[in-house]
Formats: structure tokens, C-alpha cells, sequence
């Protein structure tokens, strides 16, 4: 297999694993970056992923590994697929083995909480030397996508000529790849959504209805706007598959970690003990914290993320959220989003 059919993958939870069965699916040698040890004997010896996405089973041009030398030494494509949480700390280490000119594509979703940094802004701040970046988001659930179930996601960055690379590379039979380059908007709506979900997951558990998921929904994507829109984004991004598209699976889907989230912390278990037993993160309890941290610094009005904020962060009961936002004062119903008063 040539040189330019090789790529790394650092990252092998569900997605990370689900793209690249993708990719090894469209004939590339994935080396593929496992952070467990005993996972990635398991992956090496039963050729699956027991861990975060079973029963799917590994070619053999997967290739799982716990050093960063054969995963990122030499390739012209990376593809990073690591909680945001601990992409800083992790870049850190394998950033002097990268190759000049290395195209750094992210797969994660969220905020850096102390910084508020977003993802293309944290890999700027941390490589030591400038490189094409791109991020892929959009409404796609690792298990549908390893199943090869028909998907559609998006590439952005900020130059038009590298979206369309990453398009190339993981266009397939089964996911549809569009392009933008509003690699912030893209990056921004795949996080925040997590936050909705989490409300959205709420609402469920306490049995509240239909409507009021959509009331939800709906709101929650107009705060979602407002933020972008203030921080440069364009307003219609979020109207596509990395907003709305990705807003409305992670708030209704069953498989949604996020939503499943919300639905445990509204049947009373405590957000300490829903974490603890969970495999995979749900970035929606990080990102909540960030959402929260960048609409106070921006002066927005934004009751649902500020109310998830309160439940999940502060111990504010869920009926009490929901009375608080019933009662709160809103005007028009595009306010605070330039172009769509």
C-alpha cells in the first residue's frame, strides 16, 4: 500500500474507532492510537473494540497502538479524536513527531473550559509550526456510522482547498460529505448542542412531553446562534448538519450519551455517580461549563444554558429551572442575532 494511503488516527473510543473502520473501508492503513493498554491488547488479539464499540470487527489495515511513534511519525494526514478536556495535554506529546505540512483534521467536539478555546485554536496555540486544519461535525452516532448506515457530517476550515481534501478522504457509500469554511461556527454548534441535550435528556425524564422537547430544541439552537453570531460565526451554519442536524440526534436519540445525561440526573442520581459509570465521555458536562463562561463574558441571554449550568454545577433541582425558565423575559424571538431580528 503506497505511502499517501497511510494515516493516524490518535484516539479509539467509539468514534474514533467508527471512522476508521470508515477509512479502512476506503482502502487506507489506519495506525490507530489507543490511550488504554489492555484495550489495545484486546483490539490486537480479538480484532474489536470490547471497550467502546463491540460486536463491529477490526481489518486487518487497522492497526491499534499505544505509541505515539508508529501512529504519528511520518504521516501526511492525522485524524484527532480526543475529549477537547485533554487534547491540550495530549498534542503535547506527540506534537515533535508530526511531519511538516501534516494535515490535522479534529473529530472531537467541545470547549476548552479554562481558556474558552476552541479546538482549530488550541492546535494553532500548541503545534510548533503552522499546518492545514479541519474539523468534521454533523449528526452522526459512532455505532450508526460503523454500521454503515447513510450519514451525513460536515468538513470545515478556514481554506476552502482543505475541506475539500478532508471531503475526499471520507466521502464513502454510506456518509455524505459536505463542506464550509466557517470552521468556527462548525466547531461551536457540535459543542454546544451537547448542552441542550443535556436539558433536553431533563425534560424527558421528568416526563414532561413533546412540547416541551421542541421548545427546547428550538430555543436551545437560537442561544446557540446568538453565541456564534457574537463571536464571529455566520448565523446560517447553525441551520445545517453541524446545528440543527447534529442538535436534533443528540437530543432525541437513544444513543446519545449526552441526553442519557440529562434523563439519569432528572430520575435523581447524582452527576458524580452518572460519570463514574459511564465508559464514554458525555463532553455536554464539560461544555456546559464553558457555554456558561462565554455567554456571561458576551452578555447574552441564554436561560437554557444557563439553567443546565445551574442544575448540573450548582445542585438547582430541575423543577425549579424549569419554573425559572417559564417565567423569564424574552422579546422577540431572534433577539440578540444580528441579520435575524
Amino acid at each position: 500500500m503506497p505511502e499517501s494511503k497511510h494515516i493516524g488516527v490518535v484516539g479509539a473510543g467509539s468514534w474514533g474507532t467508527a471512522l476508521s473502520l470508515l477509512l479502512a473501508d476506503q482502502g487506507w492503513q489506519v495506525d490507530l492510537w489507543v490511550h488504554e493498554p489492555d484495550l489495545c491488547e484486546t483490539m490486537q488479539g480479538q480484532r474489536q473494540n470490547t471497550f467502546f464499540l463491540p460486536d463491529i470487527p477490526l481489518p486487518e489495515n487497522i492497526r491499534p497502538s499505544t505509541r505515539f511513534e508508529e501512529v504519528v511519525t511520518g504521516k501526511d494526514q492525522l485524524l484527532l479524536v480526543v475529549p477537547t478536556h485533554v487534547l491540550r495535554a495530549t498534542v503535547k506529546r506527540f506534537k515533535s513527531l508530526i511531519k511538516p505540512g501534516c494535515l490535522i483534521i479534529n473529530a472531537s467536539k467541545g470547549i476548552e473550559d479554562d481558556t474558552l478555546r476552541f479546538i482549530h485554536q488550541i492546535l494553532q496555540e500548541e503545534l510548533d509550526r503552522p499546518h492545514p486544519l479541519a474539523s468534521l461535525s454533523g449528526p452522526t452516532f459512532a455505532a450508526e456510522i460503523a454500521r454503515k448506515t447513510p450519514s451525513a457530517i460536515v468538513a470545515a476550515s478556514q481554506d476552502e482547498a482543505t475541506a475539500l481534501q478532508v471531503k475526499h478522504l471520507f466521502d464513502s457509500p454510506y456518509l455524505k460529505v459536505f463542506t464550509s469554511n466557517d470552521l468556527l461556527g462548525v466547531e461551536l454548534g457540535g459543542a454546544l448542542k451537547n448542552v441542550i441535550a443535556i436539558a433536553t435528556g431533563i425534560s424527558d425524564g421528568l416526563g414532561l412531553g413533546l412540547n416541551t422537547r421542541a421548545a427546547l430544541i428550538t430555543r436551545g439552537l437560537v442561544e446557540i446562534t446568538r453565541i456564534g453570531a457574537a463571536l464571529g460565526a455566520r448565523p446560517e451554519t447553525f441551520a445545517g448538519l453541524s446545528g440543527m442536524g447534529d442538535l436534533v440526534l443528540t437530543c432525541t436519540g437513544d444513543l446519545s450519551r449526552n441526553r442519557s445525561v440529562g434523563w439519569k440526573l432528572a430520575q435523581g442520581e447524582t452527576l458524580h455517580s452518572i460519570t463514574s459509570n459511564m465508559k464514554m465521555v458525555a463532553e455536554g458536562v464539560h461544555t456546559v461549563v464553558s457555554a456558561y463562561k462565554l455567554k456571561e463574558k458576551l452578555d447574552i441571554q441564554a436561560s437554557i444554558i444557563e439553567e443546565t449550568y445551574q442544575m448540573l454545577h450548582h445542585g438547582k433541582s430541575p423543577q425549579a429551572a424549569l419554573q425559572d425558565l417559564m417565567t423569564v423575559e424574552i422579546g422577540s424571538e431572534f433577539s440578540g442575532i444580528k441579520g435575524l431580528q
